[in-house]
């Protein structure tokens, strides 16, 4: 007499609808996609040098108000393909982009592999310079804000946007705190394009090296440095840019503290152009809720040679999710 159990036979069908279930697990065990973004919102008077008073509700001072999608997928051996599309908005007005015109995702779309030699991605990439100078002043990534981002970016210095169409970007792996970027892109309409940059962080100090040119526009230079005291943090900004649009070779020079104070920090940026002559200076307090959400306030007195002082004072929140 047996002892063997008869086991119940499944069809053929719900073994393939199994195996298929087994397979869709994995897949979605090694494949993962975000959903995020930022809302940024401040109220007050705006104003830039030479520029008439506004008082306004605006989006995106301190940080431009934007959402994304990104995800990766292990392919297996330390190979990972990853992708991003992001998009500006304006929340004051229900509007996308950062201005009328803008793309719809213009702040980075791109598709690309990543694993031990480092991380390669094509489409629209932010670029090194913009990298370099939003991590070294007390104020970010901040266009309403920062004199560093509006001394290169809105004041007729350096062009060719914060971001690149057609380009490539290889981002080399973390080596003891050093790490290098490379950037190239088509002639989109605007001129062909590289840059690149070089970032270390080790304990208290960081430090940088950018590189960036526009053919037959701009060519930019910069260094860049922060240390950490513990009690502040300093930050400090050379750069040169060479426009062949205007014919004339800007410096810019800036220098910053952040200092925490209670459940914030205090924020100070000096910020100099020359030989337009334009000197930016802005005073705040950041005031951190909780890990996604923060209030502030700020003051900027923006000069510039033969035209009136700009003042601008502000109220704000700013929502990551």
């Amino acid at each position: 007499m047996s002892n063997r159990v008869s086991r119940p036979r499944l069809p053929l069908a719900q073994l393939l609808a199994a195996a298929a279930l087994a397979a869709v697990g994995t897949a979605q065990a090694q494949s993962s996609v975000q959903v995020y973004g930022l809302i940024d919102m401040s109220v007050g008077q705006f104003q830039a040098a030479g520029a008439t008073k506004n008082k306004a509700v605006q989006s995106g001072n301190m940080s431009t108000s934007y959402f994304g999608f990104k995800g990766t997928e292990d392919l297996g051996g330390g190979l990972k393909a990853n992708f991003a599309t992001e998009g500006f908005l304006r929340a004051d007005s229900g509007s996308s982009g950062r201005f009328n015109g803008d793309a719809f995702w213009a702040r980075n779309s791109y598709v690309g592999l990543s694993g031990n030699f480092g991380g390669l991605t094509l489409g629209r990439n932010t670029t090194s310079l913009f990298v370099s100078t939003l991590i070294f002043n007390a104020f970010g990534d901040s266009f309403g804000f920062s004199p560093s981002i509006r001394h290169y970016f809105t004041s007729g210095t350096v062009s060719g946007d914060t971001g690149w169409n057609q380009s490539i970007s290889y981002s080399t792996p973390n080596m003891g705190g050093l790490s290098a970027q490379l950037q190239v892109a088509a002639d989109d309409g605007s001129g062909r394009k590289y840059g690149g940059n070089v970032l270390y962080f080790s304990g208290a100090f960081a430090g940088t090296v950018a590189f960036q040119k526009v053919k037959n526009s701009t060519t930019t230079s910069q260094i860049g440095a922060s240390y950490d005291l513990g009690g502040a943090k300093l930050y400090g900004q050379y750069g040169k840019v060479k426009n062949d649009l205007t014919n004339v070779s800007y410096k810019l020079t800036d220098v910053g503290v952040a200092i925490p104070v209670g459940a914030g920090k205090v924020l100070f940026e000096y910020g100099r152009l020359t030989p337009v002559t334009r000197t930016t200076i802005t005073a705040g307090y950041d005031y951190t809720l909780s890990k996604r959400t923060d209030l502030y306030a700020v003051a900027m007195s923006d000069k510039k040679t033969a035209t009136n002082t700009g003042s601008t004072y502000a109220v704000g929140v700013r929502h990551k999710f």
